[in-house]
């Protein structure tokens, strides 16, 4: 008899549990599209209320430009904006890929090797407090007018973060896992190869999403001064032009190469240091 009444009580326990992973999923996949619309309509929603504020304040073109304005604009000055931003977006890239290549190289001999510590981050200090606009003139004087200057500044300025959190993840292994190594036989390249740079791979992306964006302020700081193409040059003859739904153009594509950029950089990121990320997806999906 007893047996009989559990039955029923099993099944609906069964049923209940059922319902509630059901309930759980749906509302998983609700967020998740939130997730990818959500950017958008924050996007769409800032510019609508920007050219609200301009209609109703009567804010004229040349003081601030309302987004028709300057998407009329971009379509008159497609083509120089395309071209201009090809210029951009490749001085950026290679000045941002040397800043890579040599930000982990020296992350890790920094973070590694507290006798390198001690001798070169004095000097990365005061280089990364010396402001990279005074470094473009100089850049002009010996390189002359081209995208040499823009590639270095945008190197200049991006190296840095990428130097100081390589060598944190390096530096931040901990004593007794060197230890435990150590007594194995392992040398200490094996301890950087093996748990050192593991280790500091989410360092490594975190510098490497805010690099990427400071590096076009770079090159179009430089671009400015020291090219004769470019957003940061177009933007400086639309200026002088009192043209400025122009610049306020070559503004938006500059944000827009950059997200894409950090999109780039998010989504390697995702792809190799999920481990790192793995709590925080588990209570996304709701502890399971």
């Amino acid at each position: 008899m007893q047996r009989d009444n559990a039955l029923p009580v099993n099944q609906a326990r069964r049923a209940t549990r059922s319902s509630r992973a059901a309930a759980r999923a749906a509302a998983l996949k609700r967020r998740r599209r939130l997730e990818r619309v959500l950017p958008w309509m924050v996007i769409l929603g800032f510019f609508l209320v920007w050219e609200a504020a301009v209609r109703s304040f009567g804010i004229a073109d040349f003081v601030l430009p309302p987004p028709s304005a300057i998407a009329q604009g971009m379509a008159k000055w497609w083509e120089p904006l395309l071209v201009d931003a090809g210029h951009t977006l490749l001085s950026t890239a290679i000045g941002f890929a040397f800043a890579v290549v040599l930000g982990i190289v020296t992350g890790v001999a920094i973070g590694a090797s507290t006798l390198v510590y001690r001798g070169l981050y004095p000097l990365l200090v005061a280089f990364n407090s010396i402001p990279k606009v005074a470094l473009v003139p100089v850049l002009v004087l010996w390189f002359g007018v081209n995208t040499v200057p823009a590639i270095i500044t945008a190197f200049a300025i991006s190296f840095f973060p990428i130097v100081v959190n390589v060598a944190t993840g390096i530096a931040t292994v901990e004593p007794e896992q060197r230890d435990v190594l150590r007594a194995l036989g392992a040398r200490p390249l094996d301890i950087v190869r093996k748990v050192g740079l593991p280790r500091a791979m989410p360092y490594f992306f975190a510098s490497l999403k805010i690099a990427i964006t400071v590096a076009f302020v770079g090159s179009i700081t430089a671009e400015t001064v020291s090219s004769e193409h470019g957003i940061g040059h177009l933007m400086m003859a639309a200026s002088a032009s009192f043209d400025v739904p122009l610049v306020f153009a070559g503004l938006i594509v500059t944000s827009v190469m950059g997200i894409a950029m950090y999109t780039i950089a998010a989504a390697i990121e995702k792809r190799t240091t999920t481990w790192a990320t793995r709590g925080q997806n588990d209570l996304e999906n709701g502890g399971h």
